[in-house]
């Protein structure tokens, strides 16, 4: 082991260890929500198979030491009354081929999470999803050899019973073409993160499918009804159905056994499943088959001409007695599927679906009767609500919010403040009027990639919230919209389900780059100072969808972008709050930029610098691509303004160099890419074809899939989705083959305006977009599911070429 890692034990130990092991303090939520943690630690799995559960993680994950660890399952009494992992010297350690190190634990998780805090406090590894680097463990010294921890050893409680994880839509954006081996290393990576309460969203529509069947709906009334494989998670909510549907049978049966596989490794770990719950969300036959019931069509949803093949849901009214029947039914199915259940229940019924009455009345009895065919179905049952709606629509004043989450008995209601790390709800609504619920991180929508963070927030809003006055808070979550990015933000999410305390971000992000690298590089510690206080500092409020020019391309008339009167200068010391990008007008998302790009591209200027020492490790690797590319495509944002201010200009020559020039930087940006595997387009869509059965799902969920990540939802030919480009990608073969041919389009307009003397053409730029994107959307193209390219190289290349002069 290398010398500095002692260094990183006891630093450890001063700010981590002893912070999280001795301060903690329970809330009022915590008292609501007793009864149901009692309930699940009476029936969650013995302990025996939740230590063998354990132990199968440690061997995949490091399967060299598989003998050198001890686990055991121990009580909540020998944690002082919580649930906590114990990090201890093993005892019976005396020989090579013995356990050196016993972790003990409340659960499985606990006893995993206790390895990993063991491997990086003690061992200075690091642990990320496999696109984003994987695990950093050759610093962990070989077996026989493991650091000891003090005598006394090291307990760690949680200060907050739940850790959650997931959102709604995760299931799409991150999750649509998972298999078996994919689930298994993120059921991995949660237990390793402490995670303790995960959605359990997979294979529902089979067990949909049953208790639909029961209500005379048939087969053929359901293929309009389930969303395709891509678009499951906003048919579920009820946004829309029947887009990129029907679903095959043989999907409904193939997902519904992974499910059950996922679910059973949950238990055995010791976790809580949170399976979803009845919402209102009918399919139109119902209609027909119950004329009598309560059903309303909702509003349109996104689409662009209300098209009711896709818009315009049905939802049935929570107080008809049908609503009770079949949310009855619909938990009772799952416990006849899965065997047990876990009593915790997702529902949004009102997600981005605004009710038909503000009444305070009806709104309390619709939340009282949703509760109801949950606990009709599970006597112990408890309802987990996304708290969303409270950020999203202004319908939900204080009368009409108190007014649902009142409507269930204390302690059967917990909310998930969605948004806490940017717009926490529960200080504007008196800790969600007295209803316990978890502060969560929400960070990422669409799974976009961008760098991006609040790391202050995260390592002291949930210390705020749960030591604020009459907390109702019983957990902590990430509730993002994609995953596998930006692997620092959820490093220390996750760590703060067991922080007591605030955490010292500019002492955790120096282990952390240690960590992440398997070694001290002091320029790389430079740069990630830098990157802390840049792009991981976002303080202004605003969502994080990344709108960048090459992935978003804006769909307006050129004429109507405004450019600033003076150059836009990268390279100054300081960014004012309205920065040259957000002059441009409203006509379309402008790129959102909280940080001076010349602090950014010194910190890259050292990541290349320190090139030579790192370029082995792939977690350098994927950082150092990931930074280029954040730096090239704020770069990209700055040119196409210089295009558009020689468009103003009637400057022929100048447009054409400068649209060359960005067309150039497109194609480079997907050369680098093409260097880490954590950003190909490949993947995706071969992952997508490998859980079809033949030929025709083939095409089916590679449509899906291309589908999602342009254009999202429908469109005509002269008028693009309301939601394109909302789950873009900086994927390589994305950018050369559909982004690249998309700015060419535009581009082409822009000089013919000139040209001929003629306004700019934006309905045939529009013909012409929407045909290249429909086109793509069809095409079976085969994209590389492998890198290619040396990452260092390509990156100082692209460097020279683009950022150290900074000329646009």
């Amino acid at each position: 082991m290398d010398s500095h890692f002692p260094a990183i034990i006891s630093l450890s130990l001063i700010f981590v260890l002893f912070s999280a092991s001795f301060a903690h303090s329970s809330t009022i939520g915590v008292e609501y929500i007793s009864r149901i943690l009692e309930i699940q630690d009476r029936e969650r799995a013995p302990p025996a198979v939740q230590v063998a559960a354990a132990r199968a993680v440690l061997r995949r994950l490091l399967p060299s030491h598989s003998s050198s660890f001890r686990f055991e399952i121990v009580s909540k009494e020998q944690c002082g009354g919580e649930s906590c992992f114990m990090i201890k010297n093993n005892p019976s350690f005396s020989r090579h081929g013995d356990a050196e190190i016993l972790i003990m634990g409340v659960t499985g998780v606990e006893i995993s999470a206790g390895l990993h805090w063991y491997l990086k406090y003690w061992c200075g590894s690091h642990i990320s999803w496999d696109k984003t680097g994987g695990a950093q463990l050759f610093s962990v010294p070989r077996a026989g050899l493991l650091p000891r921890v003090q005598d006394a050893g090291i307990m760690v409680q949680r200060p907050i019973p739940w850790n959650y994880y997931q959102n709604a839509v995760s299931s799409s954006y991150s999750f649509a073409w998972w298999d078996w081996k994919r689930w298994e290393k993120e059921i991995d990576w949660m237990a390793l993160q402490g995670i303790n309460l995960p959605l359990a969203f997979t294979g529902q529509e089979a067990i949909w499918q049953k208790v639909f069947q029961k209500f005379n709906v048939s087969k053929t009334d359901l293929d309009n009804f389930f969303g395709g494989p891509a678009f499951l998670a906003w048919s579920r909510m009820g946004n829309l159905h029947g887009w990129g549907g029907p679903l095959p049978q043989s999907w409904l049966d193939q997902q519904l056994i992974l499910q059950k596989k996922i679910l059973a490794r949950m238990y055995e770990l010791g976790m809580t499943p949170v399976l979803p719950a009845f919402s209102g969300n009918v399919p139109a036959a119902l209609t027909y088959i119950f004329p009598s019931a309560k059903i309303t069509r909702l509003g349109n949803w996104f689409s662009v001409k209300s098209d009711p093949k896709v818009c315009c849901t049905y939802l049935l009214d929570a107080t008809d007695p049908l609503f009770v029947e079949i949310g009855t039914a619909f938990i009772k199915e799952q416990l006849k599927e899965y065997g047990r259940t876990g009593h915790i229940y997702n529902c949004d019924t009102f997600d981005e679906n605004t009710p038909p009455v503000d009444d305070p009345e009806y709104i309390s009895s619709l939340g009282a009767a949703i509760f109801r065919g949950m606990q009709t179905g599970d006597d112990a049952a408890v309802w987990l609500m996304q708290g969303w709606l409270f950020s999203y629509d202004p319908f939900w004043r204080p009368l009409q919010t108190k007014a649902l989450l009142q409507s269930v008995p204390v302690g059967r209601l917990v909310v998930l403040d969605l948004f806490a790390e940017v717009k926490p709800i529960w200080i504007t609504s008196e800790q969600f009027y007295g209803v316990p619920y978890i502060w969560c991180m929400l960070h990422n929508f669409a799974g976009n990639i961008e760098m991006y963070g609040i790391l202050d927030s995260v390592a002291s809003g949930p210390v705020d919230a749960r030591k604020s006055e009459n907390s109702t808070m019983v957990g902590v979550g990430m509730s993002m919209e994609g995953i596998e990015q930006n692997p620092v933000v959820y490093d220390l999410m996750s760590e703060m389900a067991f922080q007591s305390n605030k955490v010292d971000v500019k002492l955790w992000i120096h282990l952390y780059s240690k960590r992440r690298y398997g070694q001290s590089v002091p320029l790389i510690q430079d740069a990630w100072n830098i990157l802390y206080h840049t792009v991981y500092n976002c303080t202004d409020g605003a969502y994080d969808k990344n709108r960048d020019i090459i992935v978003a391309f804006p769909d307006v008339d050129p004429s109507f972008i405004s450019v600033p009167h003076e150059r836009y200068n990268q390279q100054r010391k300081s960014l004012s709050r309205r920065s040259a990008m957000e002059q441009i007008t409203d006509s379309f998302d402008t790129p959102h930029l909280w940080y001076s790009t010349s602090e950014v591209i010194h910190a890259l200027g050292l990541f290349i610098s320190s090139g030579d020492e790192l370029s082995e490790s792939d977690t350098y690797r994927y950082d150092l691509v990931d930074l280029t590319r954040q730096a090239l495509a704020k770069y990209a944002n700055q040119l196409f303004l210089k295009v558009i201010e020689a468009y103003r200009l009637n400057d022929i020559h100048g447009v054409a160099c400068r649209t060359q020039k960005f067309l150039d930087l497109v194609e480079d940006m997907d050369t680098l890419l093409a260097c880490h595997e954590g950003f190909l387009l490949g993947p995706w869509l071969d992952s997508a074809q490998k859980l079809a059965q033949d030929e025709e799902q083939k095409k089916q969920f590679e449509w899906n899939a291309r589908t999602q990540i342009t254009m999202w939802f429908d469109n005509t030919e002269e008028e693009a989705s309301l939601l394109r480009d909302y789950g873009n990608k900086y994927w390589s073969g994305l950018l050369r083959d559909y982004y690249g041919p998309r700015a060419a389009i535009y581009f082409k307009f822009l000089l013919e305006s000139l040209e001929k003397g003629h306004d700019f053409q934006l309905k045939d730029w529009r013909r012409e977009w929407i045909k290249l994107t429909n086109d793509w959307q069809r095409s079976r193209k085969a994209f590389p599911v492998e890198s290619t390219g040396n990452a260092l190289n390509v990156s100082r290349w692209l460097y020279n070429k683009y950022l150290q002069s900074s000329d646009t």
